[in-house]
């Protein structure tokens, strides 16, 4: 049994244009190696510019890469990209598939012939999914009259019109309110458990979507796959320590406190009206030391509460930021 994706010292480099004409080169994944097995519900977690949509566009024949090997389903994304993308499926959050010109049905119907679906399955198929999506009354609704975020109801359909072997969502809930990303996640959720061998690989900087769907995790940043594991596992990385969250207001400047003994990383987000701290502590007995130093410069703590870990915490502990920092688009 071979893997369903298998990812070998995988290398991807751009070169972007400066000024006057210069370029330099900017290496979008950096000799990764990754596993996946058939069945899984796989998540890249990382930022935006982490690396994660260069990794699914070579993985979906889209993009070659720079050196290393890839394969989907046992099948050489570069020596074979046909018999890969008759396996495969994608979907891709914000993206704008299909002809405006075409209502729903006929865009998901489209797609479906292109696969081959037989009439009869498709029609069911499409059916359904128009219920799953909540998208059954503007069945007939031409794509261009479309909102955004039906749009993308509508994308995530055409991804599953086909039946893939292995599908690849790329943010596939961004754009979508609270209730259709939850019917998103309920969906991908029943759709890998009812059909064995179904694999999905799942890229998102939604800590609690990565938790709530992934059997594994892989933490990427800057081109590098920095863990890999399942969240539970990945949360015992940081169990020992000692986590906290601050409200503070009149907080001008946190520098220096990172750098108090027993202060593993600090993240600090500015809210509208004051400041929100998260704090990771070797252990408790720095916490005094700690608010000392924050009252000490005028600054008034205003909530405070301490955390079991998160896939953030140890998403912090390995990059040392949050995922609300971003790095540029690769």
């Amino acid at each position: 049994m071979h893997p369903a994706i298998e990812v070998v010292k995988l290398k991807r480099l751009f070169r972007k244009k400066q000024a006057r004409r210069s370029w330099r080169t900017v290496v979008a994944l950096e000799e990764i190696d990754l596993e996946i097995q058939e069945g899984e519900l796989f998540g890249v977690l990382g930022p935006n510019g982490a690396g994660k949509t260069t990794l699914i566009k070579i993985l979906a024949t889209l993009l070659l890469p720079t050196s290393g090997q890839a394969f989907v389903d046992g099948i050489d994304v570069v020596k074979d990209p046909r018999a890969v993308r008759r396996r495969i499926n994608m979907v891709s959050g914000g993206e704008h598939s299909g002809y405006g010109i075409l209502t729903v049905r006929e865009t998901l119907w489209m797609f479906s012939q292109f696969y081959g679906v037989p009439g009869k399955v498709a029609r069911e198929r499409i059916n359904e999914l128009l219920r799953v999506v909540g998208l059954e009354e503007e069945a007939n609704t031409r794509i261009s009259r479309l909102s955004t975020g039906m749009r993308q109801k509508m994308n995530f359909a055409r991804g599953f019109v086909s039946d893939p072997k292995i599908v690849f969502l790329d943010e596939p809930t961004l754009g979508l309110d609270v209730g259709a990303a939850r019917d998103a996640r309920n969906f991908i959720k029943s759709w890998v458990k009812d059909r064995p061998g179904k694999t999905v690989l799942l890229t998102t900087h939604y800590m609690t979507e990565a938790e709530e769907l992934c059997d594994r995790v892989a933490i990427i940043d800057r081109g590098k796959i920095l863990a890999c594991d399942t969240p539970e596992n990945l949360k015992r990385r940081v169990k020992k320590d000692s986590i906290f969250h601050l409200e503070v207001a009149g907080l001008d400047s946190w520098e220096g406190l990172h750098e108090i003994a027993g202060v593993k990383q600090l993240v600090s987000t500015p809210r509208d009206g004051f400041t929100e701290l998260k704090f990771i502590l070797d252990h408790e007995d720095v916490l005094p030391q700690l608010l000392g130093k924050i009252t000490e410069r005028g600054s008034r703590v205003l909530y405070m509460r301490k955390t079991e870990p998160t896939l953030e915490d140890v998403f912090i502990e390995l990059v040392g930021r949050s995922l609300e920092v971003d790095t540029a688009e690769r």
